[in-house]
């Protein structure tokens, strides 16, 4: 369980909280209870005599007295810090040896090293925030796009956690409600307690299936959207990737096959990730390379979440291209439609594009945001993106609650095994925000963030 106060046993921590490499300025943070009393080693008793939330002018001090570094030095008292501990910055000169040598200080005075995430697990397990708000750091910090930072800043405020928390404690009423009318069946709570349980649990189904329905969004935003380009040889599919990355990234050539392995770039479109996957063409094989190429192409749609298959305006229409078994969603990209459209191509649904001038790119973009429903209209203002433990969850969840609405729907069943049912919901709602023991799963969350948040 998450515990409400700061934990005293718990090692005093230290780490550098600023990115890798030579820079203005260097951060340096601490956190625990020894906090201010090892910042006050090391600074000669500036920490100590620092109001609170106070930038202070510092020096760092060496064991023989000799000065490190001079910075900014501010102290945050507990529990009104980030991590609800002391906790003390020094904010110094960005050089990496200096910086390392602040840290050595610090470790010197009595810090421990700090392992990756460990301030925002102790913000979690002092109460400050809850589990959805420390993922929602981590995806704040690798947000790649607009729409990601927004889902991101969402979550960290709380939104997903909030939205769970309350449909737990509406479905908590319902349990003991039901419970009680378990335990004594000869009082009358009420003639109508059955329909009234039903509609309470199913109104937190519709929460649960809303929430679920975001998975692909959070995905998308986190991962980006997987697209393949494919096509025939020569069509232009390595030009359609270089004029989309804005640099030439694929060799561009009138050599039918230059494209034998698969290339992979993430591209920032209308606010959405773009995993943008050149392959080899699709036709007969010449060699064995070329073939592997090929097949690596197949897999690479089998796996895509939108196809964008490429073709030749100036050039009669193909047969239908034979696809693997995918469900992405299928955009068809008329090339080189600066010059002359072959007719078989009349009255042909497409996007109509120049690789060649650029024209057509606006109507490209546009068309992925609407095929996707990512556009600012279709995001609304809720921005909740689940992620796949948020999903497994609210997946069981779903599964519990429909077992106990099926249940108390049946008058000749078992109350009491809708409450089981109920129960099982429940622990599945309160494993998303923490509020059931949550130990193995903090150190395969916390290990993914930097050292020093």
């Amino acid at each position: 369980m998450i515990k409400a106060h700061p934990d005293q046993s718990r090692a005093t921590i230290a780490a550098i909280a600023s990115p890798f490499g030579v820079g203005a300025i260097s951060l340096i943070r601490l956190s625990g209870a020894q906090a201010i009393s090892i910042a006050d080693l090391a600074s000669g008793g500036t920490a100590s005599s620092s109001s609170p939330r106070f930038a202070r002018y510092a020096t760092i001090l060496d064991k023989d007295g000799r000065v490190i570094d001079d910075g900014i030095l501010t102290t945050f008292r507990a529990p009104n810090s980030y991590t609800g501990e002391d906790c003390v910055e020094f904010t110094g000169h960005g050089g990496i040896l200096v910086t390392r040598e602040i840290l050595t200080r610090l470790l010197e005075c009595g810090a421990a090293h700090a392992e990756p995430g460990e301030f925002t697990q102790r913000a979690f397990l002092n109460g400050k925030i809850d589990l959805t708000q420390a993922e929602g750091v981590m995806d704040l910090i690798s947000a790649q796009t607009r729409l990601a930072l927004r889902a991101a800043r969402s979550q960290l405020e709380g939104a997903l956690g909030k939205k769970t928390s309350q449909a737990r404690d509406s479905l908590l009423e319902t349990l003991a409600h039901l419970e009680a009318w378990i335990d004594f069946p000869e009082e009358d709570i009420d003639p109508q307690t059955g329909a009234l349980l039903s509609a309470r649990v199913a109104d937190v189904l519709q929460i649960v299936k809303l929430l679920l329905a975001t998975a692909d969004q959070g995905r998308i935003l986190r991962e980006g959207v997987r697209t393949v380009i494919f096509g025939e040889p020569n069509v232009g599919k390595s030009s359609l990737m270089n004029k989309l990355l804005g640099y030439d990234r694929a060799i561009v050539s009138e050599m039918a096959g230059t494209t034998r392995d698969t290339i992979e770039e993430v591209i920032n479109l209308n606010g959405l990730p773009i995993r943008l996957v050149d392959t080899a063409g699709m036709r007969e094989a010449d060699d064995q390379i070329e073939a592997q190429g090929i097949q690596r192409t197949v897999r690479q749609i089998e796996a895509a979440d939108l196809l964008l298959e490429v073709v030749d305006a100036t050039q009669e229409r193909p047969p239908e291209p034979i696809l693997p078994s995918t469900s992405a969603i299928h955009l068809l990209v008329l090339n080189k439609c600066d010059e002359n459209e072959h007719p078989s191509w009349s009255g042909v649904t497409a996007i109509r594009l120049s690789c060649l001038n650029g024209n057509g790119f606006d109507h490209l973009s546009n068309s992925i945001r609407d095929a996707l429903h990512f556009s600012q209209t279709d995001w609304g203002e809720h921005a909740v993106a689940i992620n796949t433990r948020h999903q497994a969850s609210l997946t069981q969840a779903c599964v519990s609650l429909e077992a106990a609405l099926a249940l108390l729907d049946d008058i000749n069943s078992d109350a009491e095994l809708a409450a089981i049912d109920l129960r099982e919901a429940l622990d599945a709602l309160g494993e998303i925000p923490g509020k059931v023991d949550t130990e193995d799963l903090l150190g395969v969350i916390f290990s993914n963030f930097c050292i020093g948040k």
